[in-house]
């Protein structure tokens, strides 16, 4: 099975192949201000599984408050964020995608869990068959600045 996508403006084009490792919502902070959405969706494939066919990209990177760091994908010409990677090794070698980024079909996956639901808007009532209040990758080691909290 592959299914392909990209982002708004058309330059970044993908496909991946077979079926997802792990598809989750998240409604962290983070997830919150990198979509500028009430959450993201997370479809994770292993890297070997994801093949860009065209575009450039700009990376962003981040520490999150378990002591993990997040290098996000965005296309460079219209800055939709469409890969990321969470350096934590419940993780490794899985490599998240958009997933509002796919082609029609466009929500061709189903949701296992949602992670993070502390910071959940209140109008959200995704039926999922599992939730976090935060997620089970989640050890915080440092204090977040209100901002990021959520909650």
């Amino acid at each position: 099975m592959k299914h392909t996508g990209g982002c708004l403006c058309g330059d970044v084009r993908f496909e991946v192949e077979g079926e997802p490792s792990m598809v989750g919502l998240c409604h962290c902070r983070y997830c919150q201000l990198r979509t500028g959405s009430a959450f993201g969706i997370s479809i994770y494939f292993p890297t070997t599984k994801i093949n860009v066919i065209s575009g450039r990209f700009d990376k962003y990177a981040y520490d999150t408050s378990s002591g993990g760091k997040v290098v996000v994908d965005r296309c460079k010409t219209c800055g939709t964020s469409l890969f990321w990677e969470l350096k934590l090794e419940k993780l490794r070698g899985l490599k998240g995608t958009a997933g509002g980024s796919y082609d029609p079909p466009t929500f061709w996956y189903k949701i296992e869990h949602e992670v993070f639901a502390r910071s959940k808007a209140n109008f959200c009532t995704i039926d999922v068959p599992v939730s976090y209040t935060t997620s089970f990758t989640s050890l915080p080691v440092k204090h977040e600045e209100p901002r990021l909290i959520g909650g």
